[in-house]
């Protein structure tokens, strides 16, 4: 289900594969970064599960920084919250192991929701 939801929500702008943008780290000219990869190579996994969840629920809104500026829009009122997780299961897939293990030490030191 994660696989599928992701095709159809977020492979348009994260890649097929999650690839992400070509140059993600850098910001366009209006200050608006690209859409990262959620493989190993990008930055998805230095996150834990509470603040995913949040970023994909809320929209990059949800991060408050001040001077960061994302197009990630807010799925919290179109997609469910199981299915976000699923899609959120489905990006540690993409993953390597050293990856999972440190997002999994990430997430435990989180406040519970």
């Amino acid at each position: 289900m994660g696989r599928n939801l992701y095709l159809a929500n977020c492979a348009a702008c994260h890649g097929q594969q999650g690839e992400g943008a070509p140059n993600w780290q850098m910001p366009l000219p209006d200050g608006r970064y690209q859409p990262p990869p959620h493989d190993s190579t990008g930055h998805t996994w230095h996150h834990g599960d509470l603040l995913l969840f949040g970023y994909v629920k809320e929209g990059a809104a949800s991060l408050q920084i001040q001077g960061f500026v994302s197009g990630m829009p807010a799925f919290g009122q179109t997609r469910s919250d199981d299915e976000i997780k699923a899609v959120l299961l489905y990006l540690k897939s993409l993953w390597g192991t050293k990856e999972r293990s440190f997002q999994a030490e990430v997430s435990e030191q989180e406040p519970s929701p």
